[in-house]
Order: C-alpha cells, then structure tokens, then sequence
C-alpha cells in the first residue's frame, strides 16, 4: 500500500533528472510543492510522447479506467499489485501501453508500534537523498455525459510489490522502484514484452531506503508543509494500568 508521499521537487529538476521535457500544461500552471500528497491530488508523472520522448505531465492520483462511469473509482485504485497487472482487466491493457513513472521525494507508511494505540507514522526515501523512480500506469477517462467533446481527464495508479526486508518491519508492500537503466524499457509505449516488464516489478534492495519517524500532523491531508518529513520522537508506549 501507498497512500501518501512528498512531491518537493520542480518540473524542471524531475525533468533534468529523467532526461525529460515539461509538458506545456505544466509550464503554464505548474502544481503546489507538497509533503502530503493524497488520493484524487494531481502529481508528476514521467510519460514518453508519441517520439518516445520522456516528458513531465500532470495526472490525477487514483487511476479512472476509459470505461468508469464516474470519478469516484479512482479513490479505490490508488495501487495496483504487480503480480496481477497481466489478469486485472482494468490493468491489463494498460500495462502493454499505459506506463509511466512518478516521481517522489519519498513516502509515508505507518507502524505498528507495541503499548501504542496509534501507529507511528514514517517517512521513507533514498539514501541517497535522490528521488524515487516509482513504477505506475495511466489511464486517460472524459465523462460521457458531457459530450463527445468533454475534456480528458489523465489518471494514475502506483504499482506496488512485495517488501523487501527494510519495508517488512511495516508493511508487507512497498512502491515498485525502477532503476535508471530501466527507465526507457519501462516508459517505450512500443515495448509490449509484458514478461520482461513484469521481470521489473519486485523488491528494491535492501539497502535502497532509509526511515525515520515523523509527526502525526502528517495523518491530517490538509497539512502539505515541508515540517512533516522532519524526524519526531515516537512517543512512549502507555501502560494500562
């Protein structure tokens, strides 16, 4: 599960570091930094243009499939599992044409923690302090009953795998994320080879991320600012006396 992360970098940084260009939607009303991305937000994503040139757009988080009748799917598909991509039918076709990567600065899981009723929420990113290259496809929906001509609507959905045995101690799953000599493989909407795709969609190594505990004001969506990812001392277990 992923259900929320950071998008602090600019079009212009993720284009730089994608080797990409920025849609001209995106330079002309680009989206809020936010610490706090949730569900139905719109977010950067890397797609290839029909030159299979990488450029930034902007979607909406919580994949529509062409097919839906109204938005309110999309809230239910935020994640779609890697090893079911090639069975789903809302996944299937858009796993052979529709896939992009997500950039994020990192994202949020929350823990279990023992003698605490709440969980403690974490934030978790690269080592390497670099962005995430994170796996997801990309749908493209316009409401019917607006007409032949009603605008598109771009929508999108984070793939996630297994957890590697950093991730364990938390969650069972985690984002799947690309390496940079995968990118062009993953995001070549003329690349159908959906064996060799899937081969891509497993674990990060172990040493990949790093962790750190985090405030609770990240549980409220309306709290965006750059404090969240700061480290917080969990709170001490409460005993029931």
């Amino acid at each position: 599960m992923c259900g929320r992360f950071v998008s602090s970098n600019s079009p212009s940084e993720i284009a730089a570091y994608f080797g990409a260009s920025v849609g001209e939607a995106i330079d002309d009303a680009p989206l809020s930094v936010s610490y706090n991305v949730a569900p139905t937000n719109d977010v950067y994503g890397v797609v290839d243009d029909a030159d299979c040139h990488p450029v930034v757009r902007s979607f909406r988080w919580g994949l529509v499939p062409v097919w839906a009748k109204d938005l309110k799917i999309g809230s239910k598909m935020i994640n779609a599992r890697g090893e079911t991509l090639g069975e789903k039918p809302a996944f299937k076709g858009l796993f052979r044409k529709h896939r992009l990567i997500i950039p994020m600065t990192g994202f949020y899981e929350w823990k279990v923690v023992a003698g605490q009723k709440a969980k403690q929420p974490m934030f978790i990113q690269r080592a390497d302090g670099q962005p995430l290259a994170v796996a997801g496809l990309w749908s493209a929906w316009r409401d019917k009953a607006d007409g032949s001509d009603a605008p598109w609507l771009h929508t999108c959905t984070v793939i996630t795998t297994s957890a590697n045995a950093t991730m364990a101690p938390i969650h069972d799953r985690m984002p799947v994320l690309l390496t940079s000599d995968r990118w062009a493989e993953w995001l070549d909407p003329t690349n159908n080879d959906t064996d060799a795709l899937a081969a891509l969609l497993v674990p990060a190594p172990d040493d990949v991320l790093v962790m750190h505990p985090v405030s609770s004001a990240v549980n409220t969506v309306r709290n965006k600012g750059a404090e969240l990812i700061l480290p917080d001392e969990p709170s001490a277990p409460t005993l029931d006396l």
